[in-house]
């Protein structure tokens, strides 16, 4: 009766599945070096046929060869017909991101708008202040409409874009708001994003 995969090696690259990574094993176990050699070759042939799609890339043999030095924990004694990259190399992994962290006044605002009602605050002409007033307050009014909808006020959007600018930038009276942009996938985020929150 076979085992379950649980049961069984770890696949060390699943695109190749576990007969390529059996067939390799028992090449590994094979006396002779010539034979072993010929059993390399054809491991690799079919492996090619498996990757097919990028066949066309100019370095897709050197990455087979390779493949198989790695399901092999390079302890396949052949002779590679390409360089084989290091075992601590290509094992080696890449040292994490960095996350940017950024203050945020408010979360539903976000880094960029924050960022621009400061370019708002400090822009000397008169002219482009008004209107990147306008596209600012109308993009504030859709941030809280997605994410933050309870609170969803245009007062709640003159007021803070008082506080943000320092008082520097100020929506006419009769401003009229552009209407709200309907995303749903964005809203669905919101809601998880509060359920996790709450529970």
């Amino acid at each position: 009766m076979p085992a379950y995969n649980s049961q069984q090696d770890t696949l060390l690259m699943p695109e190749y599945g576990r007969m390529v990574q059996d067939m390799v094993r028992e090449a590994m176990e094979i006396p002779d070096r010539k034979l072993r050699q010929q059993c390399a070759g054809y491991i690799v042939s079919i492996m090619a046929r498996m990757q097919d799609a990028n066949s066309e890339r100019p370095d897709f043999e050197h990455k087979l060869w390779n493949h198989l030095a790695r399901i092999s924990h390079y302890r396949l004694d052949i002779d590679y017909p390409v360089d084989i990259v290091p075992e601590q190399e290509a094992m080696a992994h890449p040292a994490p991101m960095t996350y940017p962290m950024k203050s945020i006044r408010r979360r539903h605002y976000g880094y960029l708008m924050e960022k621009m009602l400061k370019y708002v605050s400090e822009c000397e002409d008169e002219a482009e202040r008004e209107e990147l007033t306008g596209l600012a307050a109308n993009q504030m009014r859709q941030n809280l409409y997605t994410w933050n909808r309870d609170s969803m006020d245009e007062e709640v959007v003159r007021q803070d874009m008082l506080v943000y600018t320092k008082g520097k930038a100020e929506l006419p009276k009769d401003f009229s708001f552009a209407p709200i942009v309907q995303d749903d996938s964005q809203v669905k985020m919101a809601k998880n994003r509060k359920k996790k929150k709450n529970s």
